[in-house]
């Protein structure tokens, strides 16, 4: 009985391994399958056929963009590949040492078969029963018969459990196999494509190098444009954090007045004096707060989310504006500043809230409309709107959809998106799941 166990529980945890090479397999094509998605659908994103500096630069982002998007998937592809060739090794491991102990069973079995084949007659097994010196030894000898008939039908259900367990063994390591075959077949047609998009974008960049004047012009006033309108998302933010300064003073204030009502209640029970009472109540230091607890509440959840968060714009999109400062690679002396990222869209596409929150704003800038959508003490901003479906107040569940993204006059579906903590600036690519 206790051999039967221990084989049912060898048997499940080969079944096991099985299972869980075969579900890590299907996770990586899943994964690949949508990064493939993706790719593909921001390669429908066309560029400008315009030869004007705007339209240059526009085109130069939207292809970095592409090719920043390539690269990742193919070390993506290389990261798994090398995840398969481990998986690939240990299958080959683990099958070799089944394929050991099944030629081991299988000899025993046999060794089995022959012993019983020559003591196979009945009245062999009852000589050897009855030829017992007393009843003692003639039980013990009974139960060896019947034991060791027990075993060898154990010894089958082994051979034929562990040929199973190679032959879904082999099935696995066949499976995985094909799969690293795929994952290097993608890797390759990546890298083609890879290739021809550099080359185009050098194409762009030679031209663009010649009309080093005109990019710095049109550079600055792009920048004068950002910084305009980052001044109104400043001067909006600062009026949310001394909205939820007064919410929290508004709270403690509360929470010190029913402290202080149930000291005096204790105090009437008690017989103590009002005076000693309000002795006993300690003032509530109201600088001590910066947001009430369900902003804190809010704040918690959304850290916790860091990286998970969905990406602000429905439909397929690249980044072609990167946060912070950094050179334009290829361009001599063009550096740009980002106080978030720019998320290129296709005509159509729609500015959806990353996480749960309230809408603090919605205020004009060139015509266009912008939003700001509180997160306990984070803000998400929502900007270059040609309409919008919300308004200040207005509560939003993750991917809940805030407006419509402005398609400009050369056909541009340009999202400018941020995050921020307070006053302080984050990068957004480091909080969306791509």
């Amino acid at each position: 009985m206790k051999r039967l166990l221990v084989l049912l529980m060898v048997c499940l945890l080969c079944v096991q391994g099985f299972t869980q090479s075969t579900r890590k397999i299907r996770e990586l094509e899943k994964q690949h399958a949508e990064l493939q998605k993706q790719i593909s659908a921001s390669e429908t994103l066309l560029q400008s056929t315009k030869k004007d500096v705007k339209s240059q630069l526009d085109n130069l982002a939207l292809l970095s963009g592409q090719i920043n998007e390539r690269k990742k998937y193919i070390e993506t592809i290389e990261q798994d590949v090398k995840i398969i060739q481990t998986e690939v090794s240990r299958l080959q491991v683990e099958l070799k040492a089944l394929q050991r102990e099944l030629a081991d069973k299988k000899k025993k079995y046999e060794q089995s078969v022959k012993y019983m084949y020559q003591n196979k007659s009945i009245q062999e097994k009852l000589m050897f029963i009855f030829s017992a010196d007393n009843l003692s030894q003639m039980y013990r000898r009974l139960r060896y018969v019947r034991e060791y008939a027990d075993y060898q039908r154990l010894q089958g259900l082994q051979v034929e459990r562990k040929q199973k367990q190679v032959s879904e063994k082999q099935q696995t390591l066949l499976a995985s196999r094909k799969a690293k075959e795929e994952m290097l077949k993608q890797g390759e047609a990546e890298r083609l494509k890879l290739e021809e998009q550099e080359k185009e974008r050098k194409t762009l960049l030679t031209s663009l190098q010649k009309k080093q004047r005109s990019i710095q012009s049109e550079i600055s006033k792009k920048r004068r444009s950002a910084d305009r309108l980052n001044a109104q998302i400043d001067r909006l933010i600062e009026i949310e954090i001394e909205n939820a300064r007064k919410r929290a003073e508004e709270e403690a204030r509360r929470k010190a007045e029913k402290k202080a009502g149930t000291v005096k209640e204790k105090a009437v029970a008690t017989g103590e004096s009002k005076e000693g009472a309000k002795s006993k109540t300690t003032p509530s230091k109201m600088g001590e707060y910066k947001v009430d607890s369900e902003d804190r509440r809010m704040s918690g959840v959304f850290t916790q989310n860091k990286g998970r968060l969905p990406i602000p714009i429905t439909g397929p999109y690249v980044i072609v504006g990167h946060f912070g400062q950094y050179q334009v690679k290829g361009l001599r002396n063009v550096r740009l500043d980002n106080k978030g990222i720019d998320i290129k869209g296709k005509d159509g596409a729609q500015a959806r809230a990353i996480f749960d929150g309230e809408v603090s704003a919605v205020f004009q800038y060139n015509g266009l409309s912008n939003v700001l959508v509180r997160h306990g003490s984070y803000i998400s901003v929502y900007c270059n709107l040609s309409s919008v479906l919300v308004k200040k107040g207005s509560v939003l569940k993750a991917r809940d959809i805030i407006g419509q993204v402005n398609t400009d006059k050369d056909g541009n579906t340009v999202l400018h998106f941020q995050l921020r903590k307070e006053t302080e600036k984050l990068n957004p690519e480091l909080w969306l799941h791509r």
